[in-house]
């Protein structure tokens, strides 16, 4: 999710909370059942820096669909999903809420080393393991880092899928910037664009200009198509708890394509490889290309697409029912074997 923190609480009024541990006395740390703390459940898993924990949370109870959910960022929270709430429980889904390790109510540890594709992999799959998902009832729903994530998980692990969803995410870093400089960027006010381009070029991103362009230029096009004073209060929180210390490295200062560490990210190729039911869902006002992503669903064998015609890269608010109606029909389509 591309977002710079805190030119996003400056021009929001949002309070910057990146960096902060969230407030956690509430969660369970004796590893005891999650009925027993309102569904949160503390995760320990091992990492090249140690031992941490990560949070996450489950609602409902489904023996057949348990959905995990992989929040954007890198460093973004679980938070921005509490959209499902409305949706999800009448469906009679389970899901899980999950904050990735260095996100809000996890562990944030200052280890640099941790912050790449493969250790993320490795820490959902022991957060799999450890709620007990397995091919008979395992969902992955990604939305944008997160649909790099689950891509990633499903290309090692897709022996205990049963279905992936990959939400507002194309599987090239190439493809991504190659719209965000072809597509979108021509789009805006050219003096504005050419002010946002200087700052980036001078490394001036943290300066409230910056993102005193951005967000009518560029947020309230592709981001969510809403007035940001009206953006609802999950989104808000997951943008105040980002942890750039994450975001950056990965991601890159820049809001308008992937300059950091997964610049070079591709798995277009390996997409015929995955062979489990994949719903892809894209937007029509997206930072990813809706056409990239709807071939995105023909390259693997059991794909199914979701467009969104309302919808930017927070479909799941702007485009809600549309999005939220085709991610239930496919996991209960999945689940009954209506599918494809």
């Amino acid at each position: 999710m591309k977002v710079a923190l805190i030119a996003i609480a400056l021009a929001l009024s949002v309070p910057a909370f990146a960096n902060e541990p969230v407030a956690a006395s509430y969660l369970d740390s004796s590893g005891r059942a999650d009925q027993l703390t309102g569904g949160v459940r503390m995760i320990s898993i091992e990492t090249p820096a140690g031992p941490f924990r990560v949070w996450t949370k489950r609602v409902g109870n489904n023996p057949r669909i348990k959905v995990l959910l992989l929040h954007g960022g890198p460093g973004a929270t679980h938070e921005y999903f509490e959209a499902f709430d409305g949706y999800l429980p009448a469906a009679g889904i389970e899901y899980y809420y999950y904050d990735q390790l260095g996100s809000a109510y996890s562990d944030q540890p200052d280890a640099p080393q941790l912050w790449n594709v493969p250790r993320f992999v490795d820490e959902v799959e022991q957060v799999r393991k450890a709620l007990g998902l397995d091919k008979d009832d395992f969902y992955l729903l990604g939305q944008s880092w997160g649909g790099i994530l689950a891509l990633e998980y499903a290309l090692r692990y897709q022996q205990h899928l049963k279905g992936l969803v990959i939400s507002n995410m194309v599987s090239s870093a190439k493809a991504y910037n190659a719209y965000a400089h072809d597509v979108l960027m021509p789009m805006m006010d050219p003096k504005a664009l050419a002010e946002i381009e200087r700052l980036e070029a001078s490394g001036d991103t943290e300066n409230p200009r910056y993102m005193e362009l951005l967000v009518p230029q560029f947020y309230v096009q592709h981001i969510l198509r809403m007035p940001p004073e009206q953006w609802p209060d999950p989104v808000n929180r997951a943008f105040g708890h980002i942890n750039r210390k994450v975001y950056v490295p990965m991601q890159g200062p820049s809001e308008m394509g992937l300059t950091g560490t997964l610049s070079d990210w591709d798995r277009t190729a390996d997409l015929p490889k995955i062979t489990v039911p994949t719903l892809m869902i894209g937007a029509r006002y997206d930072t990813m290309d809706p056409k990239a992503m709807e071939k995105m669903s023909k390259l693997v064998p059991n794909g199914r697409y979701l467009f969104c015609p309302n919808g930017s890269h927070l479909a799941i608010y702007d485009d809600q029912k549309i999005y939220m109606d085709g991610v239930i029909r496919f996991l209960l389509d999945v689940d009954t074997k209506a599918f494809p």
